[in-house]
């Protein structure tokens, strides 16, 4: 039986996992409808189906997801309306107008009167916290939807550094947020904590995909989350954690639901299943990258924007240490290859010319200055590849 946890402020009853809209559709670009081939629409269409009938009724996508909404506005107004709860995200813009004129553009696709949930989508950066929050901005703007009954709630979502999306945050101008936070990135808990003393919703972004790609994991995370499968415990781990509401399944078929439904009988029995794994895995990592470096890796590390050629030194780390504790090797290359060509939602650049850097006034307080540009080439040499883009790229 799919569990329900109130959305903070909201009031909401959300479903401890939502059905991203991200992973179903035909294309990252808009395309006329005709071009829809009818078996991605069918595919679609059972996905969403399969969805409700497990209870998970949060059906959740962006303006940025090519023909997301248009193939949804196919299905959603032939459902019942009153028991789903629908999330679409518009980014902000300078000028307000613009930001309007998309969420026009979304309500119209869609073929809905209104959405329960609006997202500013990519709080990335501070100017776009500026774009949403000055006075006249485009959170002005949405609180006029808001009052017209065509937005029910406004949150934001963010693929930004933890000091930024707590500043959007203690605003206390948003009911709910999407951040990124799961067993292998925690380092946003602060402001999972903040939202939580603001009552606002937590959805989890991406928690298989960009939590480890645990769809495809490597053998030894397989071993050391037994007898969970990684995805199983990951879910497990986040949904643990009260202050955490929902988990988005990107699911890109009906059967993409199954594995993390058998997380729901073990909700109540985290706390004695959760903690032999939890041990495991920090076991495994402090074998092999030593436990001084596990547990004081990432302290005084500089921004990217503070540091020579913009490197994005506690990224490139991070994905090392992954690689030698996890085996997430595949992983580790997919997001490391990123750098460079993610912009704001994936910022800083690769290590490929860190010998010609001189790197020691940025990392004056880390206590592993002498020896992180040895592991920064390393890495690079681990890593690098092709050039990778974000899926809206594609």
């Amino acid at each position: 039986m799919m569990q329900y946890r109130r959305f903070g402020r909201t009031e909401l009853q959300m479903p401890v996992f939502s059905c991203g809209g991200m992973r179903y559709q035909y294309k990252w670009q808009d395309v006329p409808s005709v071009m829809i081939p009818r078996g991605n629409q069918q595919n679609l269409e059972a996905t969403i189906r399969r969805a409700l009938e497990v209870g998970i009724n949060h059906i959740e996508t962006a303006r940025g997801y090519g023909t997301s909404e248009l193939q949804l506005g196919r299905i959603l107004p032939i459902l019942p309306r009153e028991q789903l709860i629908v999330q679409t995200k518009v980014s902000p813009t300078a000028d307000p107008k613009e930001f309007r004129q998309t969420f026009e553009k979304s309500l119209a696709l869609l073929k809905l009167d209104y959405v329960d949930l609006l997202g500013i989508h990519g709080i990335n950066t501070p100017e776009r916290l500026d774009y949403s929050v000055r006075p006249g901005g485009c959170l002005d703007v949405a609180r006029k939807l808001q009052a017209q009954g065509r937005v029910r709630f406004i949150g934001f979502s963010t693929h930004g550094p933890t000091d930024l999306i707590v500043r959007a945050i203690e605003t206390n101008q948003f009911d709910y947020v999407n951040l990124h936070w799961y067993y292998i990135n925690q380092f946003n808990w602060p402001a999972v904590e903040a939202a939580a003393d603001h009552d606002m919703g937590v959805f989890i972004i991406s928690p298989s995909d960009k939590g480890g790609m645990l769809y495809q994991p490597p053998q030894k995370l397989v071993d050391l989350c037994a007898p969970l499968s990684p995805m199983v415990f990951n879910d497990l781990f986040c949904l643990s954690h009260l202050q955490v509401h929902t988990l988005s399944l990107g699911a890109s078929r009906p059967e993409d639901f199954d594995e993390h439904l058998k997380v729901l009988p073990l909700l109540e029995r985290a706390a004695e299943i959760l903690p032999p794994i939890v041990k495991r895995l920090e076991a495994a990592a402090m074998a092999t990258l030593g436990e001084d470096w596990y547990r004081t890796w990432h302290m005084g590390l500089p921004r990217p924007e503070e540091t020579p050629a913009g490197l994005n030194i506690p990224v490139l780390l991070w994905l090392r240490n992954l690689v030698i504790a996890y085996d997430l090797k595949e992983y580790a290359k997919v997001r490391y290859n990123l750098l460079g060509n993610g912009g704001h939602w994936f910022p800083g650049q690769k290590a490929q010319d860190v010998a010609q850097l001189d790197l020691h006034p940025c990392l004056a307080h880390s206590p592993h200055a002498n020896k992180i540009p040895a592991l920064l080439a390393e890495t690079h040499e681990l890593l690098a590849g092709q050039a990778m883009q974000r899926l809206s790229q594609q």
